[in-house]
């Protein structure tokens, strides 16, 4: 795995080993962030479930004016550590080693709006539900703001139809997809 492209360009990410992340790939990953690539740069970004720190450093090379990372796992919380210092692009980067909603609630204090949230939590566990529910609350996120969701290709998320946000796109891929989502309208 490595940063496709900026700053931090062709440099080799480590992952920890095991089970416990899925890291998306360097195809995917280069396909998402030409989706995004010319809103990155000055932007802020919220890396949820964020395992190695993979997709926050992407954005961090390509410009990201600050990236918060929330990973619950020590282990990963180390690696992006590791791999913030390798890349050099700690100085506009937190890493918070929280579960996801605990981490938010901390974030929301910064009075930040990001302008991306992405989030890629363990499959088939629903916590995309709960995430979403609090964000659609939350000072941190306004009309502008885009949510991207990694998801299996199983997952309908149909409860979204229920909660603050809309589906603005939906990008499939052999083994996974991406789920864009913004606010929606209010009249």
């Amino acid at each position: 795995m490595r940063v496709i492209a900026g700053t931090a360009r062709s440099l080799r990410l480590k992952t920890i080993e095991g089970l416990e992340t899925r890291p998306t790939t360097d195809r995917i990953k280069e396909t998402l962030f030409n989706m995004l690539q010319h809103k990155i740069a000055g932007s802020n970004f919220l890396d949820l479930y964020s395992g190695s720190g993979a997709i926050g450093i992407e954005a961090l090379s390509r410009g990201a004016r600050n990236v918060y990372f929330i990973e619950n796992n020590n282990k990963a919380v180390e690696c992006i550590k590791e791999n913030l210092t390798f890349t050099k692009l700690q100085d506009n980067a937190t890493v918070l080693a929280r579960d996801v909603l605990t981490g938010l609630l901390e974030v929301e204090k910064n009075n930040l709006v990001f302008d991306y949230i992405f989030m890629d939590p363990p499959y088939q566990l629903g916590e995309e539900e709960q995430v979403l529910e609090f964000l659609g609350n939350s000072s941190m996120v306004n009309e502008d703001t885009i949510i991207i969701i990694e998801a299996s290709l199983e997952n309908p998320f149909s409860f979204i139809e229920n909660s603050k946000f809309e589906v603005i796109k939906e990008k499939r891929y052999k083994t996974n997809k991406h789920i864009f989502l913004c606010l929606k309208e209010t009249i």
